[in-house]
């Protein structure tokens, strides 16, 4: 008898922050493969479970997505409940795509349970709406990180967009405001990087698009670059 697979969004990285239904599933788990941005908080949620890291950090050693794939169908072949824990919201960058067709193969029980994507907890910690009457009427979220063996992609999506939100942002970001400046936008467009949203060293810079194409702040940790009228400093803030 087959398993059933949890794919859970852990959220920005507070281990408060992910949801009620999250770690209701995650403390009844008996085996959890988590990401590398999931914080040692978060995994005292589930005591009871076997955790096996397959994190993925840009420029170091990491788990190959179709070694995931596949541990995920081994473990739930032998345990009733098998959680994905994954940064942010499972459908958002992260590869759930691939995991979920690798369920599906195995004819593989599976549910969903959405996290807090980072580009909101973000707005939530500068103090930002990334909407703003009158201002800003949409949003893009989009990433420049592709798979190990295709390509980087430095395109803007949506150029027009009023707020733009760049996930894994880091040196990519550069390339992105020197696109946008090319491509006629203001270079005093507001920009606000956030770097380890929600934790304790969570730090936040606010800049401008020139300067944004010159390089970004020395950072340690994940970064989210948000781009756009909508985030300018308000008078009192």
């Amino acid at each position: 008898m087959q398993g059933k697979v949890y794919l859970i969004g852990a959220g920005p990285g507070a281990a408060d922050l992910i949801t009620v239904r999250g770690a209701r599933i995650l403390a009844q788990a008996e085996v959890v493969l988590y990401d590398a941005l999931v914080t040692d908080e978060m995994l005292a949620l589930c005591p009871q479970a076997i955790k096996i890291s397959v994190g993925k950090r840009c420029g170091q050693p990491s788990t190959k997505q179709e070694d995931i794939n596949q541990q995920l169908i081994d473990y739930a072949q032998q345990y009733a409940l098998v959680v994905r824990l994954k940064g942010g919201d499972p459908m958002l960058f992260g590869r759930a795509d691939e995991e979920l067709c690798a369920l599906e193969s195995q004819g593989i029980a599976y549910e969903i349970i959405p996290g807090i994507t980072v580009a909101l907890a973000a707005a939530a910690a500068s103090k930002q709406p990334l909407t703003k009457r009158g201002v800003s009427r949409s949003v893009a979220f989009f990433t420049s990180s592709t798979a190990p063996d295709t390509q980087s992609q430095n395109a803007v999506p949506l150029p027009n967009c009023d707020t733009l939100v760049q996930y894994m942002g880091g040196r990519e970001a550069i390339s992105t405001a020197q696109k946008l400046l090319s491509q006629g936008h203001a270079p005093d467009t507001a920009v606000l990087v956030v770097e380890n949203c929600s934790l304790p060293n969570q730090r936040i810079t606010r800049l401008q698009l020139e300067s944004l194409a010159h390089g970004l702040p020395k950072n340690d940790g994940p970064v989210l670059v948000m781009m756009g009228q909508a985030l300018e400093r308000r008078s009192f803030n």
